[in-house]
């Protein structure tokens, strides 16, 4: 039932005028913050809104995948839905970087509907149907149980996998491998998943380089948007030996 609910997913991208050609794709799952229905520390209310995706904390503000991706120079905002697709999905967005090829296709999820987002993460893992999958959000897996997913014999690739989360290694890692996923970065500690981590983390793999340098480039990125020295940067996502 979850594979078939992507094959949607993918046709809504198809039929709202994104194009999933490219040398590389990024599939980006986003569960809107929501102080009522998930098990956040609260954030201001004007950002806390699941159901408000253009003031949302991991959307529309300026660490958000729009505020932070509309924003850079290499990437190039090429497709967007402004209105509902779907009664979990309320905004697309899709996003070209000419000089790599590549594409990353984002969806926010009503926060309400965590589940059905982290759910269609783990699903895309299994189809392999993007390069790289990344879920950003709260940790719903503290708050609730789901299956563990499988690997599927027709998973079309192996994607590698970020999950931007507070402790992502203890609570994902194992999942991503059981669906077929390659785990690129994943995190330690309680954390603020900016979108600005997901961008120095694909630039960084786009240009070839190993799990160490992701890490390194986020670590940066996050001590710098935190004020924290570059250990303690770091020290916020796991380290993988390549």
């Amino acid at each position: 039932m979850r594979m078939q609910t992507l094959v949607v997913v993918i046709i809504l991208f198809q039929s709202t005028g994104f194009s999933i050609a490219a040398d590389k794709t990024i599939g980006v799952f986003v569960a809107l913050a929501d102080n009522q229905n998930q098990g956040i520390v609260p954030v201001p209310e004007a950002i806390g809104k699941g159901d408000d995706p253009e003031r949302n904390l991991y959307w529309g503000t300026a660490d958000g995948i729009k505020g932070v991706f509309d924003r850079s120079k290499k990437w190039k905002l090429t497709g967007k839905t402004e209105h509902p697709l779907t009664a979990d999905i309320l905004r697309t967005r899709a996003y070209q970087n000419p000089d790599k090829k590549a594409v990353l296709h984002a969806k926010a999820y009503r926060g309400s509907a965590i589940k059905e987002c982290i759910r269609d993460f783990e699903a895309a893992v299994q189809s392999g149907s993007y390069d790289m999958v990344v879920f950003i959000g709260h940790n719903g897996l503290m708050d609730f149980d789901l299956p563990k997913p499988i690997k599927s014999d027709e998973q079309a690739k192996t994607p590698d996998c970020i999950v931007l989360c507070c402790k992502s290694e203890q609570y994902f890692k194992t999942r991503i491998l059981a669906a077929g996923g390659r785990p690129v970065l994943l995190t330690t500690q309680f954390m603020y998943p900016g979108a600005f981590i997901l961008r120095a983390a694909a630039d960084s793999w786009l240009n070839g380089k190993n799990r160490s340098a992701i890490r390194e480039s986020a670590g940066i990125v996050y001590a710098q948007n935190q004020k924290l020295s570059k250990k303690a940067g770091m020290g916020v996502f796991a380290e993988f030996k390549d």
